[in-house]
């Protein structure tokens, strides 16, 4: 399709976007009155409208049957999180049995580098990406240290090339077969925070997998956003937080997803009661019997007031469907591309595109390099009613997701990006 840079053409596409009704709901902030362009969904994802009856009928089923609500509720809590499999499952490509929703994200990859993360002799080793989360970071940082080892020996990053901004699969390949029989764990972003590069999971989980590692999946950008076949691709295990494209709410509860291939094995795990025998739970016995499957890995019993808003977002993807959903994500953020290099055309400033051109290798988040701007740019976009994100020095993170933004949006962003630079 030939883009054009017209508010008419904009809303062509939406007239034709089966997604567009989505955007009413959500509930949108406010800037000077007039609803914003939010491009922040890759940190925190707007609110369904209909969260509140979810938060609501828990809260009068707490009032209304006070303990018995583990058990009479319209969805009783000692098994809420059950339904949360087949949905889940579906937009991360595994098995019912292989997920479940508990704690938070780096919480739950601690928990599973407990099962996961086995040094022994000499195949002690963790790789992982270059510029990781921070939290990721510091987690392999530590859990290096609880086994005695130096963080600088055990942790293997795989590094950009000098000049470019993305790494590449080959790279990825030759660090797994160079570390070789040392490496104990492969464990990256499935898509890197900052420059919104989707990572060949299946690919990099073969090759980690054939050098006799363990391979797990960061997927907190991921989830909710790219295709994923996590049973299909034989990942060992993954963890995702919810409150980014699965709008669940700022730090909302987080999914798991162990294969089935391990679930009659006996990796050691953390234990308590939520992952006890569901059948026997209640009898409080001594000794533990996981559930079998991934609800096994549970700890306590389940925040269903966290878990509330994050049921209404997963049922809302069951509507809607990944498909369908990443169908637009592309032809959006190829849009917000095309606007972009046209706004270049027409100011000074240089916008470099650091996100990969790829479609593969890209979902919903552009970042780029502001050059020649500054600070006081990103300033006057959130006061114009542009909710978007800064990161050091230079770079802005848009994320054009599909459920809530209109092509519309990344027209009337341009115009406000351009006006902002030709105003200063």
């Amino acid at each position: 399709m030939t883009f054009q840079n017209t508010r008419e053409f904009a809303r062509e596409l939406d007239s034709k976007d089966t997604l567009n009704h989505y955007q009413e709901q959500f509930i949108f902030p406010k800037v000077n009155d007039k609803r914003v362009i939010y491009f922040t969904g890759n940190s925190l994802g707007l609110q369904p409208k209909r969260t509140k009856a979810y938060v609501d009928e828990i809260m009068d089923d707490w009032a209304n049957l006070a303990v018995e609500g583990h058990f009479y509720a319209e969805k009783p809590w000692w098994d809420y999180q059950e339904r949360f499999a087949e949905p889940l499952s579906k937009i991360v490509g595994a098995l019912p049995s292989e997920v479940t929703v508990m704690n938070t994200l780096t919480v739950n990859l601690h928990l599973l580098m407990v099962s996961f993360y086995q040094p022994k002799g000499k195949r002690y080793k963790i790789i992982c990406e270059e510029k990781a989360f921070p939290s990721d970071q510091y987690m392999f940082q530590s859990q290096v240290n609880f086994h005695g080892y130096k963080p600088e020996d055990a942790i293997v990053e795989i590094k950009r090339r000098e000049g470019e901004h993305n790494i590449r699969l080959e790279d990825v390949l030759a660090k797994i077969e160079e570390v070789g029989d040392e490496l104990a764990l492969v464990l990256i972003g499935g898509v890197n925070y900052y420059t919104g590069q989707v990572f060949d999971i299946k690919t990099i989980t073969a090759a980690g997998q054939k050098a006799g590692a363990k391979v797990g999946w960061d997927l907190a950008h991921a989830a909710g956003n790219i295709k994923l076949e996590l049973h299909d691709w034989n990942v060992d295990f993954a963890a995702w937080c919810s409150y980014k494209y699965m709008n669940s709410g700022p730090g909302n509860a987080s999914g798991c997803f162990v294969h089935e291939k391990h679930h009659n094995s006996e990796l050691p795990r953390f234990a308590g009661w939520w992952g006890h025998n569901k059948e026997r739970r209640f009898k409080m016995e001594p000794n533990f019997d996981p559930v079998h499957g991934a609800d096994g890995w549970q700890i306590s019993n389940l925040p269903v007031l966290s878990l509330a808003p994050y049921l209404a977002s997963v049922e809302m993807f069951a509507e809607v469907g990944m498909d369908t959903l990443i169908a637009k994500r592309d032809h959006i953020t190829s849009y917000l591309e095309f606007i972009l290099h046209e706004i270049d055309k027409e100011v000074e400033s240089t916008f470099e595109i650091i996100t990969p051109s790829n479609p593969e290798e890209r979902a919903s988040q552009l970042s780029v390099f502001l050059h020649g701007e500054g600070r006081a740019l990103f300033d006057y976009l959130m006061k114009n009613g542009v909710i978007t994100d800064w990161r050091e020095p230079n770079v802005i993170r848009l994320a054009p997701v599909p459920l809530y933004c209109s092509y519309e949006d990344m027209y009337d962003f341009g115009q406000i990006l351009k006006k902002g630079i030709l105003g200063k």
